[in-house]
């Protein structure tokens, strides 16, 4: 598991491997100008991050069993 920032869930390899793509599009994309619309890469990302983050909390909750 890979920790990105104190606040988000560990990411597995290939979710990490994902934010990466992710973030790199969203910077060539920022290259561009401040008027490219961003919010589908932003929406993909968010969605790895509550998967990453559900996957985390199931987890917790069977280690308390």
């Amino acid at each position: 598991m890979i920790q990105t920032h104190p606040n988000d869930p560990p990411l597995t390899g290939a979710e990490a491997a994902k934010v990466a793509w992710l973030i790199a599009r969203m910077t060539k994309r920022g290259l561009a100008g401040e008027q490219v619309d961003q919010s589908d890469l932003q929406k993909k990302l968010d969605r790895i991050l509550d998967g990453a983050r559900k996957r985390a909390e199931k987890a917790a909750a069977a280690a308390e069993k």
